[in-house]
This record gives C-alpha cells, sequence and structure tokens, in this order.
C-alpha cells in the first residue's frame, strides 16, 4: 500500500492541474448534480421498465439521442447498430475526453418486485426471453444522460471536449452478429474528434457510496467456450449400442473443473474455466446423438489465456475419442483485461475523492472476474474503469443479490454519485491537461 500511495502522490506531483488558477468549482457542479437528480431517476425507472437486448436498443438510443439534441450536443446514431455518440464542444481550448456507457439488457426473468419491474420479453438465439437490466446498465444509461445535461450547462467553463458513448451490445452481440465495443470503435467513436482518454463505470455489490478499482489488470479476459458432440443415439436400455454423449459431456465438466484448480498457479494470476450450460437430449430413455456445451474462461494473462485454451481443446478431444465420440471445440472473445492505464489511474483519484470523499474510495481493489467490454476501448486510448457500490442500505453487500441475478437492483441513491465521477473525471482531466 505504501508504494501504490507513493506512485499516486508522484503522478499528482507531475499533473499540471494545480497550474490552472480557476478550475471549475466543486460547488457549481454539486448544485448541477443535485437539480438533474429527480431526471436521473426519473430516465433510470422509464428505462428499467422497457428494457431491450442486445443490438436492438432501439427505443433507448432514441431517447438518448433526443436528450443530448436537446442540451446543444453534437449527435451521430445508428453507430454499431444502435449506438449513439455526442460531441460537447467546450467554451475553451483543450484535448478531448470521452465518457462511455452501456445499454444492453439481458435475457432474465426479473424478480424484484419493483414497481417499474420489466415486463418486457425479446429474442434470444432465435428463441422468446424475458428481458430485464439485471445488470444495472439502465443506471448507468441514467447517469450518463445527467452527467450530459450538467457538462451542457458549463460548456462556456469546459476546456476542451467531451466525447459521450453510448454503446449497444456490451453483454455480447446475439449469435451470427457483431456489435459492442470493437463494432462502435470500428465505426469511427474514437475518431472525429479523438478523444485522448476514457472513463467508464459500472455498479456493483459494494457500501452504498464508495468507489473502488485499481491500475493496470482490474477485470478479467474473457471467452466463451463452444464445445459440439456427436456420437451415436440409442436406447436407453441399451447404451452398448450407441456412443453416449451424454456421459461423455459429464465427464468433460468434471476434467475442465481440474484445468484451472490444478493445472494454473492461482496465486500468480487469477483464472476461471465453468462450464454453464449443457443441451442435448429430447427423452428420459433415449441417449442422444448430440449434444452441446457452453461456458467461460476468465484469465489476466494474455499468455497463460492461450495455454488455457489450447488445453481446453486437448481435453476434450482426448475425452471423446476415449467414448468413440467426436467433438468441435471453438471459442468466441468476449474482451481483453480491463486494463486501467497507470498514470490516467493515479491522475483520476483526486477527482473520484472529490465525487465521493477520500474515505469511500479505494484505488487499490482487488481484481475481480467478471468482464468488460470497455476494454477494447482501453486497447486504443488509456482509460479507467470504475466500480460503484450499489447495494441497498443495510444489506450485507456479500449477501447482496449479484448483477445477472432475477434480483438484482440498484440502490438509486447512488444516481448522484455516478453523475458527479462522470463531470468530475471528464472537466478534471480537461483541466488538468488543457495548455496553459
Amino acid at each position: 500500500m505504501k508504494a501504490l500511495a507513493s506512485f499516486f502522490a508522484a503522478a499528482l506531483a507531475l499533473s499540471p492541474l494545480a497550474a490552472h488558477a480557476d478550475p471549475i468549482p466543486l460547488a457549481n457542479v454539486t448544485q448541477r448534480v443535485d437539480a438533474v437528480t429527480p431526471k436521473v431517476v426519473q430516465w433510470r425507472r422509464d428505462i428499467h421498465a422497457n428494457p431491450e437486448l442486445a443490438n436492438s436498443e432501439v427505443r433507448t438510443a432514441r431517447l438518448v439521442a433526443a436528450h443530448l439534441r436537446r442540451l446543444g450536443i453534437e449527435v451521430r446514431e445508428r453507430v454499431a447498430h444502435t449506438g449513439v455518440v455526442g460531441v460537447l464542444r467546450g467554451g475553451l481550448p483543450g484535448p478531448v475526453v470521452a465518457l462511455r456507457t452501456d445499454m444492453d439488457a439481458l435475457p432474465v426473468l426479473e424478480a424484484t418486485g419493483l414497481p417499474f419491474a420489466s415486463r418486457a420479453t425479446g429474442t434470444f438465439n432465435g428463441a422468446s426471453t424475458p428481458v430485464t437490466h439485471a445488470c444495472g446498465h439502465d443506471a448507468h444509461i441514467a447517469m450518463l444522460m445527467g452527467a450530459a445535461e450538467v457538462l451542457a450547462g458549463m460548456k462556456a467553463q469546459i476546456r476542451g471536449t467531451i466525447v459521450f458513448i453510448f454503446q449497444p451490445a456490451e453483454e455480447g452481440p446475439p449469435a451470427g452478429q457483431e456489435g459492442g465495443a470493437p463494432m462502435m470503435i470500428a465505426e469511427g467513436a474514437l475518431a472525429n474528434p479523438a478523444p485522448a482518454a476514457i472513463f467508464g463505470l459500472h455498479v456493483v455489490p459494494g457500501v452504498p457510496g464508495t468507489v473502488f478499482y485499481r491500475p493496470e489488470g482490474f477485470m478479467a479476459a474473457a471467452d466463451q467456450i463452444n464445445i459440439a458432440l456427436h456420437g451415436r443415439q440409442t436406447h436407453g436400455a441399451w447404451p452398448w449400442q450407441g456412443i453416449d454423449v451424454i456421459s461423455l459431456s459429464s465427464a468433460i465438466v468434471s476434467e475442465l473443473n481440474t484445468v484451472a484448480a490444478r493445472t494454473v498457479d492461482v496465486t500468480a494470476t487469477p483464472t476461471i474455466v465453468t462450464i454453464a450450460t449443457i443441451n442435448g437430449g429430447v427423452r428420459y430413455n433415449i441417449i442422444p446423438q448430440d449434444v452441446t456445451m457452453t461456458g467461460t474462461l476468465r484469465t489476466f494473462d494474455a499468455a497463460q489465456r492461450e495455454t488455457i485454451k489450447k488445453r481446453i481443446e486437448a481435453t476434450v478431444m482426448n475425452l471423446a475419442a476415449s467414448y468413440g465420440a467426436r467433438a468441435e471445440v471453438t471459442f468466441r472473445s468476449s474482451g481483453a483485461v480491463t486494463f486501467n492505464d497507470p498514470a490516467l489511474s493515479a491522475a483520476v483519484l483526486p477527482a473520484l475523492q472529490e465525487a465521493a470523499g477520500a474515505a469511500n474510495v479505494n484505488a487499490a481493489s482487488r481484481p475481480t472476474m467478471v468482464s468488460e467490454d470497455f476494454s477494447a476501448f482501453q486497447e486504443k486510448i488509456p482509460g479507467v474503469f470504475y466500480h460503484l457500490g450499489a447495494s441497498a442500505d443495510g444489506v450485507d453487500p456479500s449477501t447482496s443479490p449479484p448483477n445477472h441475478s432475477p434480483q438484482f437492483d440498484v440502490n438509486e441513491k447512488v444516481l448522484p454519485l455516478g453523475v458527479r465521477t462522470h463531470v468530475l473525471s471528464a472537466i478534471r482531466y480537461l483541466e488538468a491537461n488543457a495548455q496553459p
């Protein structure tokens, strides 16, 4: 911790922020955030009640674009299908910084009991499904809309340009489609104007009012594992006349559970292999011909990531051969490690402390195995991604329903904090990096 504190102090000493005599006062920001908070709550509830799946965020995008245009912000729509990019040019010369949020919901049946709970349905991979904002993206959208209103109101005082990125398909595009951060980048989200840095946030279980992140690797790289098994169908009473891919799938799960637990030094780099779905068969007394399995690989080391993928493939193929079955193994990347630029992590710390209070900011949080395609932006420009604690008042975060749970909800008391962190991260970065 002492070494980390010294690193932060050294980075701050190099910051030119102190050379500017007229930063926008915190009181001005706070007053504007307080004024917009009722709208942020209303937006969050409206978006929560009307969720949309990846690459289908049509209503959400329309709401966002109309709001930005009312603020006098330049707007580009239909970036990566439904993405929206807004550009606010400040009244004073300076650099360019980006703020990003995600917009998609999940194929989850909500069980929160909220008066504005989702009753929406959608189509996911060809099947009808309930849809809800079980990851908190509804709050993210509302907070960035609020930040845009606050920043537009201070346009004359802003030293530079702020780009607002409202991204679809953070949870991954539908099968057979492209989307998310990589597609937004490919379609110019980081061009004209080109940001020099980017900030983003996510609500998670945690003490409400807290902010936490870490320099370097904060969130894991993610790969989707796809396994197809092909055996020979037979009567359940005569298993010897077929090739039993149900038993094979069980053996694969058992063996893959040892890949991270027994072949990786987990003290050196966190690693997780999880098989989450197994699909096969239509009747209790028929061993099917085919089974499909999907899962996820989470890693923090690029070389280890490739090594484990090869080990998974070899394990599946060898087991299949031992059963006399055939197998296919493929991987689909869901994003690299969410890597917080060390210098930018240190430089943004005072802004986050200003927003939340120094005692409520942890800049040395532990890594987390969940992933974020915000990492694609960080592969292009320096970026920092941080978490906001959003558990209910008085609830132990360790027992709080996690993201992606049917019971997941966001403590609306943290919404103004999210707006403040967006606003202060942007304006303090611009003030620190504008030419004197």
